[in-house]
């Protein structure tokens, strides 16, 4: 009834058909004009996850500002007078740009040991590096001695400074309830245009200072905006060079114009449906998805090779009927297995959605719409431009066999024990390999190492403290403050004014040696880079007081007296007294090897309750680091779900498809043994899983099973003609075979362009998936045949 209905309705009326066709090209392809790109953190992260939640709170709490870091390496020494004004003049011009807050460099340093002056006159008029008649070298020596600045503003070994640029915070969207989701995105994106716009005008500013030493630029924003720009190019190139690679396979397989155009017309018409869908439905293309064009392309080309190779295939063998006969029989006869195929992909893309990951998410319903709308439009498209074409020359100059597809049909004849001892080999290795995958990784290594973005994070990871930011809350129980002993010092001379709030009571020795111990703790891991918290403004006021240890009263009344710009700045990031709270700020360092996050998380946490002592509700860890951690470790458990269940569904969908277990289990183990050996493969080297090559196994088998369908479909109405397995085999290897061989090749080729991409996961992504499924079509064309006769599912 469905046949007749498609017949009647589709094929008998290609006018009305090509009509609406262009009806709807035309339409999603004016919403394609909302099609939107997204690279925020955000796209990076575990939705609803706690412990972002709690970052946002911490940030809110201790005050944090976006910001951007550049490494300043000058020429010549760093407190020449040329670099020093050289720095000075690059941290004016970054000053005066409207969108910065404010510009941190060495220059801003209070220089407190610069003088012999009293200590409350040094710290209420301190001086800077670049103020007059201040003893460089020595305000030098103190900031590179210094427990708070040194590896932040200024390297180990003096010869790279961090200059930290403080940008201006958005406005703010009032009554954003009451505002529409197009009016909070137009916001989003204007933010994003103005957010591009200033890493162009300071990478200006940089540029114009290139002379005077090494100049990089870090920091979130950077790198949001830089990752946007690696999509735009890897959607521009992998959809370009796709489509050119198709158009040159099209040409090499079929010599023939009309088997060029009218593939490619069903790859572009899918692909522009898809990317107006995606503006109607405010879908955004983030660094997982940004090869989503590619993949379209790549799966509507192997549905059109299928259906084009099967109609020259019946013209042949029927040339008695006309060109509208030949269609009918092709589409009926290609129906089914398509369908399938579309169905076990689709299965396979949307097992994605168990990875609880928002872009991966995205990705899997990205993928099944359009895998959906690709069905969609080669069984209406393609027949239509059929009926239009001329059916003069439409068939090939000379058909030939493939000498590939032959020496792997004899192969499969002959050398059966061969194949099974081979497969049996892969997958001892497979095995072995998936033992040692892991998925610790470091955010550094997604970056092309000739990139500013790794050059940056490289030498602010050696130089400048890391980069992977780690915070400890310490949460102290409610008592009461109050201690009255004083010890006789200069801070006797301060006054001793009574505070209204008494915040300086607040510092007893039970917190400070707690802060102290954490710190200290900290400091000593091998993993940690920089360390800051209360405990390094105590170290430098204990230097002040000429190495004396401050009693608890002396820290209470340098509090209350310190002045606001310098508590501001190096105070208050720290200390919560409102709250009852103090933060330990570290920063990981992310390039260092054999680095394992969740083994050093796990150690923080055990060893702040077993060797400091701390109880569960006294500290808690929060942070980027976290947050990257839960992702990786969500990632892991998702995968063993997700193929679990893609291997599930094919092989459900297989019986449902042959009704025939023995040849449903044949039809899935030799993607099963691909797919697996790409994970292997992938364990062996050494390579760590990450958001995207983490997804290769399950997309793997949803793609290369279409192979099994196609080939076991017509093995199976083949046999019931010829009733001889050897010759069915035969027959199968010159006909569908040849397919399968096209289409893969078009596939392996289509990923391997991926490798131009210049954030690594994406060339990971292209090679090990064009890899499996260079895997995978040989096991369809040698070990599936194989097992057919060794089993041989169809009776004797």
């Amino acid at each position: 009834m469905f046949a007749q209905l498609y017949q009647n309705r589709v094929l008998k009326n290609p006018k009305i058909v090509f009509i609406l066709l262009v009806i709807a090209i035309l339409s999603f392809g004016y919403y394609s004009k909302d099609f939107r790109l997204d690279a925020s953190s955000e796209t990076l992260l575990i939705e609803g996850d706690p412990d972002l939640a709690y970052l946002k709170e911490v940030t809110e709490r201790y005050g944090s500002k976006d910001f951007l870091i550049l490494t300043y390496t000058p020429n010549e020494g760093m407190v020449t007078d040329n670099s020093i004004n050289n720095l000075l003049s690059l941290k004016y011009k970054i000053q005066s740009l409207n969108w910065v807050h404010s510009v941190i460099t060495l220059l801003d340093v209070p220089l407190l040991s610069n003088s012999d002056a009293p200590l409350q006159e040094r710290l209420e008029s301190f001086k800077t590096l670049k103020d007059e008649g201040v003893d460089k070298n020595r305000g030098f020596k103190e900031i590179l001695n210094s427990p708070v600045f040194r590896n932040f503003v200024i390297s180990e070994n003096g010869n790279t400074s961090g200059i930290i640029v403080n940008i201006k915070e958005n406005i703010k969207l009032e009554n954003i309830e009451n505002l529409s989701k197009s009016e909070i995105e137009s916001h989003k994106d204007k933010i994003k245009k103005q957010n591009h716009e200033n890493i162009l005008e300071i990478r200006q500013v940089i540029k114009s200072y290139g002379d005077v030493g090494k100049i990089y630029l870090g920091g979130i924003p950077m790198i949001a905006d830089d990752m946007m720009t690696f999509i735009k190019s890897d959607i521009i190139v992998f959809g370009l060079g796709v489509l050119l690679f198709i158009i040159a396979t099209l040409w090499f397989v079929f010599r023939k114009l009309i088997w060029v155009i009218v593939p490619i017309s069903s790859c572009l018409f899918s692909v522009v449906i898809m990317m107006g869908l995606l503006g109607i439905l405010g879908w955004k293309v983030t660094v997982i998805s940004s090869n989503f064009i590619a993949l379209m392309l790549i799966l509507t080309m192997a549905m059109n090779i299928h259906m084009s190779t099967r109609f020259l295939q019946l013209k042949k063998d029927f040339p008695a009927k006309n060109n509208f006969e030949i269609i009918s029989l092709t589409t009926n006869k290609m129906f089914w297995p398509i369908l399938y195929t579309v169905f076990t992909t689709v299965f396979a893309f949307l097992s994605l959605i168990f990875s609880g990951i928002k872009p991966i998410i995205d990705f899997g319903w990205m993928m099944t719409f359009g895998l959906i709308t690709s069905f969609v439009i080669t069984f209406t498209l393609l027949p239509t431009l059929l009926n239009f074409a001329p059916t003069k020359n439409m068939e090939l100059i000379k058909e030939q066999d493939s000498s590939i597809t032959s020496f792997l049909g004899l192969l499969s004849l002959n050398n059966k024990t061969t194949i099974f001892g081979v497969t049996g080999i892969i997958v001892i290795l497979s095995v072995v390999g998936i033992s040692k995958l892991e998925v610790e990784n470091s955010f550094i290594n997604y970056f092309n190492k000739n990139t500013e973005i790794y050059k940056g994070m490289k030498l602010i990871d050696e130089e400048l403290g890391g980069t992977t930011p780690l915070e400890v809350i310490l949460k102290f129980p409610v008592t009461e403050n109050k201690e009255t002993t004083a010890e006789d010092d200069e801070f006797e001379d301060w006054g001793d004014d009574e505070d209204e709030n008494d915040e300086k009571y607040w510092f007893t020795k039970d917190k400070i040696d707690k802060i102290a111990s954490v710190h200290n703790y900290l400091d000593n891991l091998p993993q940690v880079g920089k360390v800051l918290s209360f405990s390094s403004i105590i170290e430098v006021a204990t230097q002040l007081n000429n190495n004396k240890p401050l009693g608890t009263l002396e820290m209470g009344v340098l509090y209350s007296k310190i002045p606001e710009s310098i508590k501001t700045e190096i105070i208050d990031p720290y200390l919560s007294i409102e709250d009852n709270e103090a933060r330990v700020s570290l920063r990981i360092i992310d390039s260092q090897e054999n680095l394992r996050r969740n083994e050093l998380i796990n150690k923080i946490n055990f060893d702040l309750k077993n060797k400091i002592g701390l109880k569960e509700n006294e500290y808690k860890l929060a942070g980027v680091l976290i947050l990257f951690n839960n992702l990786l470790q969500s990632l892991f458990k998702s995968q063993i779900l997700t193929l679990g269940l893609v291997m599930i569904g094919i092989l459900s969908m297989f019986i449902i498809l042959f009704r025939n277990i023995k040849l449903s289990l044949i039809g899935v183990v030799p993607n099963f043994i691909a797919a697996f050996f790409i994970l292997g493969i992938i364990g062996l080297l050494g390579i760590p899983l990450d958001m995207m090559t983490i997804t290769i196994a399950a997309i793997t088998i949803g793609i290369a099973v279409d192979n099994s369908i196609h080939y076991i479909y017509r093995f199976k109405e083949e046999f019931s003609k010829i009733k001889d397995y050897n010759k069915t085999l035969k027959k199968c290897h010159s006909t569908v075979g040849v397919a399968i061989l096209n289409t893969s090749i078009t596939i392996v080729f289509g990923f391997s362009i991926l490798v131009l991409s210049k954030f690594i996961p994406t060339i990971y992504f292209g090679v090990f998936t064009g890899i499996a499924m260079l895997l995978a079509m040989i096991s369809v064309l040698t070990l599936l045949p194989a097992l057919i006769l060794t089993v041989k599912p169809f009776g004797k």
